[in-house]
């Protein structure tokens, strides 16, 4: 069977979103190989079994030389794996890996855009410099004959094709990394004051401070319980300090209950999920959890949000950047239990139609099957 190599900018990516896909491929008889900069769940994943291997990355680098050895690393590990397909994540595993694939002969390239984020985005100086500084290197890599480029959701699919970095026939439009629903299932709402979750890494472009000012505008209205569950990611530029968070906790406007691993048992304390995210997502992975277990969700109206919540069917969107609008909409639901429970079943059904792992995973081996079969009638 094909050797794949999976790269992340992270590992906390690979074992987060992209878990239940190794074990399909394992199970289908795939030789896997895991590969990204050495972190906490690197051992996770070994003990489950998996081939990891340590790419010398810096995310928050920018400077040349440190990124030449990135690039160079990782030409020298695809030159000595030799994998038959290569499947990259995140901005940089994307255009370094892409590089160091056809620089070292490897057959098949699969890169996945999981939503543009603040470098597309973002309309600041150092966003419209970085944007302008990729953008031909992006071109390049995704010309290659073999290859093909997973978009999360039709928003992103679009930007790229009217900007020119690929042709439509090497794009795939997956929905997201999906869900276990027997994992994510539901359960009845608990008794107390309402809960509502954020379930997300602490980063101001996820909406922490929205979310934080929303409580805070709350705080005169209802008698509810604000929880924040996720850690920093002190790799992102945009990510809040553990002090920022400590204070808020101690003041008492939120909870910050810190990373969790059993999300499971995290969503069956809440009776509404929230993400009032400042920029597109891919498909947030959180909301689908969310869906799968009943709860009604209410997110921020942009690109890859829009694909799982439906407003007033499952959820509520509201205007990004808004505390006010976010305030509003949960309070709308706290007041009216009979709308969460429908929104609730409605969410858990659209996952079972459209966003379950299952389903995710077996598009995916059929985008690799897509690429190797094209490198064997070439």
């Amino acid at each position: 069977m094909p050797k794949i190599i999976l790269a992340a900018n992270t590992d906390w990516f690979i074992y987060n979103f992209r878990y239940a896909l190794i074990h399909k491929l394992r199970e289908q008889g795939f030789d896997i190989v895991l590969l990204s900069p050495p972190g906490e769940f690197a051992g996770r994943l070994q003990e489950a079994g998996f081939r990891w291997l340590p790419w010398m990355l810096n995310r928050r680098s920018v400077a040349p030389w440190m990124e030449l050895v990135s690039l160079l690393d990782l030409v020298r590990v695809y030159r000595r794996e030799q994998p038959d397909l290569v499947h990259h994540h995140t901005i940089k595993a994307v255009m370094y890996g892409s590089l160091a694939a056809g620089w070292t002969s490897i057959p098949a390239v699969v890169n996945s855009i999981s939503g543009r984020g603040y470098v597309f985005q973002g309309a600041d100086w150092m966003a419209c410099a970085t944007r302008a500084a990729i953008s031909p290197l992006y071109r390049q890599v995704m010309q290659r004959a073999a290859s093909a480029v997973i978009f999360e959701n039709q928003a992103d699919r679009q930007y790229f094709l009217e900007h020119g970095y690929i042709s439509p026939s090497r794009t795939w439009l997956i929905e997201g990394v999906g869900a276990d629903p027997q994992r994510y299932a539901p359960t009845p709402e608990p008794h107390g004051p309402v809960i509502i979750l954020m379930a997300a890494r602490t980063l101001w472009d996820k909406g922490v401070g929205i979310f934080v000012e929303a409580a805070r505008i709350l705080q005169e209205r209802l008698q509810v319980r604000m929880v924040l569950a996720g850690g920093p990611d002190p790799g992102n530029p945009a990510s809040l300090t553990p002090n920022m968070l400590r204070a808020w906790h101690r003041e008492g406007v939120i909870e910050w209950w810190g990373w969790q691993h059993d999300m499971e048992r995290i969503y069956a304390q809440a009776h509404i999920v929230a993400l009032p995210t400042m920029y597109g997502e891919g498909v947030p992975t959180s909301l689908i959890e969310a869906a799968a277990c009943s709860r009604p969700v209410i997110a921020s109206d942009v690109p890859g949000c829009r694909s799982i919540v439906r407003h007033a069917h499952n959820g509520l969107l509201v205007p990004p950047n808004d505390a006010s609008a976010l305030a509003c909409a949960i309070e709308l639901l706290v007041l009216d239990p009979a709308r969460r429970m429908k929104m609730g079943a409605a969410g858990r059904q659209m996952v079972l139609e459209r966003f379950t792992h299952e389903k995710i995973n077996t598009a995916t081996l059929q985008v690799y099957q897509h690429v190797l079969e094209a490198v064997k009638i070439g």
